[in-house]
């Protein structure tokens, strides 16, 4: 019961925009059809996965598109996930430091070339290679300083996780040393990033976390947003964290814990929600704006400043930065113990994903599975709005633009085929998946699950006569035919790939 009412929870929240203007893109006929596609896929990868939930969000510039939850945010007490729901985002921490730093920058406070021992007195981590140049601000926030990849404990070790406190980690720095000259290769560094936390601390003489809230967080009205795990939501808003899956096929409930003196880097919880601000603020500070910083800075975050030859490990100021189908993505992961989270954006056109597992699973595909599914209705309605306020018709010439909303690779033959009938799972094939018939752009297609390419997995389904459809191939021609068959009542009961088929099953 739980289940179906998070289900419903998240269906509503596909087809009810957030505010007055998330309606120009949410309700868009093919933004509201795609962003189906996506709530039947994560309800599925949740249900194949053992998943316990799935957060997820999408931006579009300063609407949140759609937010919504599948799954338990606790397993054992059945909370629903939801898109205020708390979890660690762990490494996506790192941008919130990151920024920090270059309002200091910004300010004159320190130069991303200083070496770090100028502003942190006790820094006496080993150089082991003497001709290494110093390490400075700027490699730490690239992760080429040369730094160890953690500060001298073992927090990653289950099932404490007993994370240091900042005191600690200074007490051992002198037993460390580095593994790479300065500026030679990428190595990515929690310690770094702490480190870069407390000359934060150094600098304004406030507490890490006092700056963030202030500087940061609050202007941007992230108040679902933490420095560190926030102790007193457990049981509550904050959800429980879970393992990978054992050989018995089920996941442990992981401890809760508290990144302490590795929260700069490591320690934030938020919302699904919270990161789509974020996200919104970065897509609107461009030109000669400021706000928490001024555009050019954020720019300069989000371009490449360090690449190894060869390898595609490509750092910003604090941001990573990925090519995936000739599209730049900028943003950050994170894993923590019994999370993962993706905060990912794609700039041009200003779309963001963000999705969150409470359970050790791969977040990152589904932020790319919901971008991949969603992001060209998006750019369509933004096109067709474009059109619309251009000269105040659709690009039909309907009188109100109404015809040319979203529809432009729409069916000629919407009018005229009844498609719902069509819709539904279907299953008995080889296998035993799923095969599930969505309405796709005027058309149907069929979604293969589970799978970890949704939209590579979309079969777009063209109709040919009757209760007749052939599968549009790769090159835009016909190949397999697929038949839907009826019972007396005209009732769709299977769906026939000849001479195979499959059963209707809701």
């Amino acid at each position: 019961m739980l289940r179906a009412t998070s289900r419903l929870a998240v269906a509503l929240a596909l087809i009810i925009p957030a505010t007055i203007e998330a309606q120009t893109i949410a309700s868009d006929e093919g933004v509201v059809e795609a962003l189906e596609v996506a709530r039947i896929w994560l309800d599925a990868q949740v249900d194949y996965e053992r998943l316990p939930a799935i957060s997820a969000a999408i931006v579009h510039d300063q609407e949140l598109v759609w937010s919504g939850a599948v799954g338990m945010a606790d397993i054992g007490d059945g909370r629903a996930a939801a898109s205020n729901t708390l979890y660690s985002i762990c490494s996506i921490s790192k941008l919130f430091t990151s920024i920090g730093i270059m309002q200091l920058r910004d300010r004159g406070l320190l130069d991303l070339r200083d070496p770090v021992s100028t502003h942190l007195p006790f820094y006496d981590l080993a150089q082991k290679f003497p001709e290494s140049t110093p390490v400075t601000v700027e490699g730490l926030l690239t992760h080429s300083a040369g730094l160890p990849r953690e500060a001298d404990y073992p927090y990653w070790s289950g099932p404490d996780f007993a994370f240091p406190t900042k005191d600690e980690v200074i007490a051992r720095l002198n037993g460390q040393e580095t593994l790479h000259p300065s500026r030679t290769q990428y190595q990515y560094s929690n310690l770094g990033l702490s480190l870069a936390g407390y000359i934060i601390e150094e600098i304004t003489g406030q507490s890490y976390h006092d700056y963030v809230r202030e500087h940061i967080l609050d202007p941007l009205g992230m108040a679902d947003t933490y420095s560190d795990m926030p102790v007193q939501h457990v049981g509550g808003q904050l959800a429980t964290g879970y393992g990978g899956l054992t050989r018995e096929g089920v996941r442990n409930a992981a401890d809760f814990f508290e990144a302490r003196g590795i929260a700069p880097a490591a320690g934030y919880a938020s919302t699904v929600d919270d990161l789509a601000k974020f996200a919104m603020w970065q897509f609107r500070l461009r030109g000669d704006r400021e706000e928490i910083l001024h555009a050019y800075t954020l720019a300069e975050m989000q371009r490449v400043h360090f690449a190894t030859p060869g390898s595609n490990s490509l750092r910003g100021l604090g941001f990573s930065v990925s090519a995936r189908d000739d599209d730049t993505f900028v943003g950050h992961g994170g894993s923590c113990p019994g999370f993962r989270t993706t905060f990912s954006m794609q700039n041009e056109d200003k779309i963001a994903t963000i999705a969150f597992v409470n359970a050790t699973a791969n977040a990152g595909k589904y932020a790319n599975g919901v971008y991949d599914l969603v992001a060209d209705a998006i750019t369509d309605a933004v096109a067709s709005r474009a059109a619309v306020t251009d000269d105040g018709h659709g690009e039909d010439g309907g009188e109100n633009g109404n015809e040319g909303n979203g529809s432009n690779d729409r069916g000629s033959d919407m009018q005229e085929v009844d498609f719902a009938r069509y819709v539904g799972t279907y299953t008995g094939g080889l296998g035993g998946n799923e095969s599930v018939i969505v309405n796709w752009k005027g058309s149907i297609a069929l979604l293969s699950l589970p799978t970890d390419d949704p939209r590579g997995s979309l079969g777009v389904l063209r109709h040919v006569e009757g209760d007749t459809f052939r599968r549009v191939d790769r090159d835009g021609e016909l190949g397999t035919e697929v038949i839907f068959e009826t019972d007396a009542e005209g009732r769709v009961t299977r769906m026939l790939t000849p001479p195979n088929f499959r059963t209707r099953v809701r």
